[in-house]
């Protein structure tokens, strides 16, 4: 089955913006839809109470509800209708009996109507001025015709807004009735300009849309430079992996990568450390495969010869030699195949396990403890001794891992003793300096005869004591890895006071 190609990261982040960008335009045309609807609700709360306190005063001056008594009331209550723009009454068929619109009040309360009609001096109007109140009254009826068309269709006992615009003016108008003593006398209309509205509508809208493009030019330069100097660098790196493992003879150059301190460079320089350590492992699998199957030919071979000379021979002697040499070789290839099984084991449990602080000097006194008793155990007349050079006596503290730490310095005393003859004697130094702890193994051995001393911590080195049966030529190869694993380094010479080798061990100190 075709595995299905995902999509990249700068998609998923340009969908999930999108996404929310298209919930918030819904909740944002729904706000704006809503708003202009809650403003008139407010306006309109007010024209309702306009509208009872008219009936309140209506009732209480006992005005009768037709055209002289609205007109005289009017003239007499103009302060009730300041702030609006008009107030018209209507009975209870919609004729209308009342307008401040059209009463020859003072300019400063109401609103006149747009068109005055002058006469002349003799009484009779000009042709313009006839028109002009044909279209005051035109205006008029139309409006009395939407009124009695809102009452008869619309009104329900409930106050009806309305909403229009003149010449570019929006104005709010509510309806309701006149109720005195439970008895409906007619309607008011309570008109007001509302520009306002208008205007914070579109200041609402203008504020959204600038935010918008500011949050999409945000959103932009973000994806920019998430892609340019995230996106792409990562999509370099999986192409290098993958390269690497398809053993690709030209990987992508990340080498521009190194010199950001971010984490890109980070990974980058991981990447390239578990590469170069990966590629370090499978070599040394290789080499390694391939040492250990000559070394295991040559005691095969002998023992293979052996065995073919064990039936041909008679004598007791010969057939004990010959039993000798088998049983040496066969403790040889066991050796090898546990110390190669356990080093492995090693290795891959190294990665795993975690550093701490440690007592240097505590794990040399315990691993010489135990090599003394088995010496002891062992008839092995070789005496191991402690030397400390440490002026300041503050302790050997080092970052390491105790075990293997313990195993370096059970191979170094390993191999010294393998060398060391009957009353030998083997000094373990210690001495402290700048940056590091100096751990020295000398021996009393016969030394080093190698013109390059460092060959002696390959695997499998050849120059070997006469009981290498009880050895796999693994052991100072380990103790080598164990110590470059702790940012130490390990090596050998011949010692200058006396004959024998030594050993010298550098692990840096810990602060």
């Amino acid at each position: 089955m075709k595995q299905k190609k995902s999509a990249s990261i700068l998609r998923k982040f340009l969908l999930f913006n999108l996404l929310v960008f298209s919930i918030l335009g819904l909740f944002t045309i729904l706000y704006l839809k809503a708003v202009q609807p809650s403003l008139v609700k407010k306006r309109t709360i007010n024209h309702i109470t306009i509208i009872n306190n008219t009936s309140d005063h209506l009732e209480r001056l006992n005005v009768k509800f037709e055209k002289e008594g609205i007109k005289t009331f009017l003239l007499s209550t103009r302060f009730l209708f300041q702030s609006l723009d008009r107030v018209q009454f209507y009975d209870r068929d919609g004729n209308i009996i009342g307008d401040t619109n059209i009463l020859d009040l003072d300019k400063n309360v109401f609103s006149k109507s747009d068109s005055v009609i002058e006469e002349s001096i003799d009484g009779t109007k000009t042709e313009d001025q006839k028109e002009i109140k044909e279209n005051v009254e035109n205006k008029n009826l139309q409006d009395e015709s939407l009124i009695k068309d809102t009452i008869s269709r619309i009104y329900q006992n409930e106050p009806v807004v309305l909403e229009k615009e003149i010449n570019n003016n929006f104005f709010v108008s509510t309806l309701d009735e006149v109720k005195i003593n439970n008895e409906r006398l007619g309607y008011i209309v309570v008109t007001e300009e509302a520009n306002d509205i208008l205007f914070a509508v579109k200041e609402r809208k203008n504020f959204i849309v600038r935010t918008v493009l500011a949050v999409a030019l945000v959103i932009l330069i973000f994806s920019l430079f998430l892609n340019k100097y995230i996106l792409k660098p990562i999509k370099l790196l999986v192409l290098f992996t993958e390269s690497i493992k398809a053993k690709a003879d030209k990987p992508p150059n990340v080498d521009k990568f190194f010199i950001r301190g971010d984490e890109i460079g980070k990974l980058t320089k991981s990447i390239d450390e578990m590469t170069t350590e990966l590629q370090k492992r499978t070599n040394r699998a290789e080499t390694f495969s391939t040492d250990l199957a000559h070394e295991i030919r040559n005691p095969l071979a002998s023992l293979k010869g052996a065995s073919e000379l064990l039936d041909k021979t008679q004598q007791q002697k010969e057939r004990e030699k010959l039993f000798e040499i088998i049983n040496h070789d066969v403790e040889r290839i066991e050796r090898l195949i546990t110390d190669y099984s356990q080093m492995l084991k090693d290795e891959a449990s190294l990665s795993r396990e975690k550093m701490k602080k440690i007592d240097l000097d505590s794990v040399i006194r315990g691993v010489i403890e135990d090599f003394n008793q088995d010496l002891s155990s062992q008839n092995k007349n070789i005496s191991i001794n402690v030397i400390h050079k440490n002026k300041n006596g503050k302790g050997f503290f080092v970052l390491g891992i105790e075990n293997r730490l313990e195993q370096v310095i059970a191979n170094l005393l390993d191999n010294a003793v393998s060398f060391s003859k009957d009353k030998g004697k083997i000094d373990v130094e210690i001495t402290e300096a700048k940056n590091n702890f100096i751990l020295l193994v000398k021996d009393e051995g016969p030394g080093l005869t190698e013109s390059s001393p460092q060959k002696i911590f390959k695997r499998f080195y050849s120059n070997r004591p006469k009981n290498f049966g009880e050895h796999s030529g693994l052991g100072l190869n380990i103790a080598k890895n164990i110590v470059e694993l702790h940012n130490g380094s390990i090596s050998a010479s011949n010692r200058p006071d006396k004959q024998g080798a030594q050993i010298e061990v550098l692990l840096p100190k810990l602060n």
